[in-house]
């Protein structure tokens, strides 16, 4: 199954990440959705904004590396998906609005960190897990994390992997919107109403000259992205951090 709810409303596009079983963990069918949903965005006059979310009370935990032998099933394919939906979302001439209901982790908040307009709930987490199992940020969060935070806080946030509240992510520049629960609903439909209704020539023009002012060298990023993931990605401490992950205990890195 993809566990990707689509629906058009009144010039928005919602991509409801469906999987709230695993906190929305993208699969390889889910991944493959929403990055062609918003490659196809691009010739369709009915679309004006499309709008990232999750259900169940997540955005996205990220890949899905659940169950035994994790290591042995994700493979630099998962990776190449994360990059094709964040090239997709960053070269999309509409504007695309990420509303982060709960935890946005590993490639689930490259993806939210990825998008022009990114509302926040107080309660929400932004997380770079990655070193968490022994990886490096991908999906082009080294550059977007970077160019919103600074090197320092970049830094904190992926060696450290510590989470960031909406509140935190929102006074650190990170994200464009922090509301609270009750009011979390109402400012996401009044945002996407004003983007489904401003000039598209106009966001297109401006949303090409930020992103190229900004994340000029998000292909390198990628591309270093995914060599050092690929490297990564044979050693035994990655092995070990999945492993660890599944059995939910802390993991125990040799750098091997």
């Amino acid at each position: 199954m993809i566990h990707l709810d689509v629906r058009l409303a009144d010039g928005a596009l919602w991509l409801t990440m469906n999987r709230p079983e695993v906190l929305n963990a993208m699969s390889a069918e889910m991944s493959e959705g929403i990055a062609s949903e918003l490659e196809q965005a691009v010739a369709r006059d009915d679309v004006r904004v499309v709008v990232l979310t999750g259900a169940g009370g997540a955005f996205s935990a990220g890949a899905d590396i659940s169950g035994e032998d994790a290591h042995e099933r994700f493979d630099v394919r998962a990776l190449d998906q994360a990059n094709r939906i964040v090239r997709a979302i960053v070269q999309l001439d509409k504007p695309v609005l990420a509303a982060v209901d709960g935890v946005a982790a590993g490639v689930g908040c490259s993806a939210a960190l990825a998008s022009d307009v990114i509302v926040a709930k107080e309660s929400a987490t932004f997380l770079l897990a990655f070193a968490r199992v022994g990886l490096m940020p991908d999906g082009g969060a080294s550059a977007t994390v970077a160019a919103a935070v600074g090197r320092a806080r970049a830094m904190r946030m992926a060696l450290l992997a510590e989470p960031l509240t909406g509140r935190e992510a929102y006074e650190a520049g990170l994200v464009t919107h922090v509301a609270t629960d009750h009011e979390y609903d109402g400012l996401v439909e009044k945002l996407v109403r004003r983007l489904a209704s401003g000039p598209p020539l106009a966001h297109a023009a401006t949303k090409r000259a930020i992103n190229a002012a900004t994340l000029g060298h998000l292909d390198d990023a990628l591309e270093r992205e995914r060599t050092g993931q690929t490297v990564l990605l044979r050693t035994a401490d990655v092995a070990e951090g999945m492993r660890a992950f599944s059995e939910h205990r802390r993991p125990e890195f040799r750098g091997e």
